[in-house]
């Protein structure tokens, strides 16, 4: 025998009702069945996990320790059934997807995937620097998803209006000129960049203060920042007129290496959102499970990112 989802709810259920008498009667079972299935759970687990007088049915160390799993695995099971038949009500069924997001390639990628597997829905996109902006067009049932990234820990805008589900946290990395003196290194201390010029794609929320705030404990002030599209920043890097930043996903580029800072001084996470009581609401666990998964090969196609989250596994792709 296996131990499975039903014996941990027997097992909860016995502690939960302090005794089998009131366990078998909470469960629609003879005692004795009980008391028997009970055993059976214990030879497969390898000891007593409960202690039985007449007080009642009191859990073993052992019994503890399966219940505190028993706690995180039925809930997570409850969920997980819950989102598949919203997912399978949904899917294929008059889906719909406006997408607003911040410029990226997460985006793009998105749009790729929602393309192939969803062919008949329809599909749009809105781009904007501002997430602010993005969120006031779900808000306001212009769009139905919002894809975008917050510094940080900060909160996402409209954090008690829309639902948001995470996608995924990145470490923001340095980019480089192929060139440049320290584009062989492993990682990078702040504090050496302190000479360089900055390109930084322009945004509104707090990711420019904490940068310069990273680079003030850094010990130095940055000498100057460019605030341009994505493109005009690849080109300052590539040919050396200024170090940039970027998500550890950035695609592997000609002429330029991207590595980690010393210390993760700056991330970001990668979110999805959506109005509750709009009607592409139940659409919601799909974009975001499509969301994880091209954000997850993102990751694996920088080689340095994936060898940087084998030793800090609280980034990465959301679970």
């Amino acid at each position: 025998m296996e131990l499975e989802l039903r014996h941990l709810k027997v097992i909860r259920a016995i502690d939960e009702a302090g005794s089998l008498t009131r366990a078998a009667t909470s469960l629609g079972l003879a005692q004795s069945a009980l008391s028997a299935q009970l055993k059976r759970i214990e030879r497969v687990l390898g000891g007593t996990l409960f202690v039985r007088d007449r007080g009642g049915a009191r859990p073993t160390p052992l019994g503890e320790l399966v219940l505190d799993r028993a706690r995180v695995l039925l809930p997570a099971m409850r969920q997980l059934q819950e989102d598949a038949q919203r997912f399978s009500q949904t899917w294929g069924e008059g889906l719909r997807f406006r997408i607003g997001g911040t410029h990226g390639p997460l985006l793009g990628a998105l749009v790729d995937r929602i393309s192939e597997l969803h062919p008949e829905a329809p599909l749009s996109t809105v781009t904007s620097w501002s997430v602010s902006e993005i969120c006031d067009l779900v808000l306001t049932g212009r769009l139905d998803f919002a894809l975008i990234g917050v510094c940080g820990e900060s909160s996402p805008p409209a954090a008690d209006q829309l639902a948001w589900q995470p996608v995924g946290r990145d470490p923001v990395f340095v980019m480089l000129s192929e060139r440049h003196p320290h584009a062989g290194d492993g990682e990078l201390e702040l504090s050496k960049l302190a000479e360089e010029r900055w390109a930084n794609a322009p945004g509104d929320g707090c990711f420019g203060d904490c940068f310069t705030a990273a680079c003030s404990r850094a010990g130095f002030t940055p000498l100057s920042v460019f605030e341009t599209d994505t493109a005009s920043c690849v080109h300052l890097v590539q040919v050396g007129r200024a170090v940039g930043l970027c998500r550890a996903t950035f695609p592997p580029t000609p002429g330029i290496v991207t590595m980690p800072l010393t210390g993760t001084p700056l991330s970001w996470r990668h979110l999805v959102g959506h109005h509750p009581g709009s009607s592409a609401a139940g659409g919601a666990p799909t974009v975001a499970l499509h969301s994880r998964q091209v954000h997850g090969e993102a990751a694996r196609r920088n080689p340095r990112y994936v060898r940087w989250l084998e030793a800090n596994a609280r980034y990465g792709t959301a679970g």
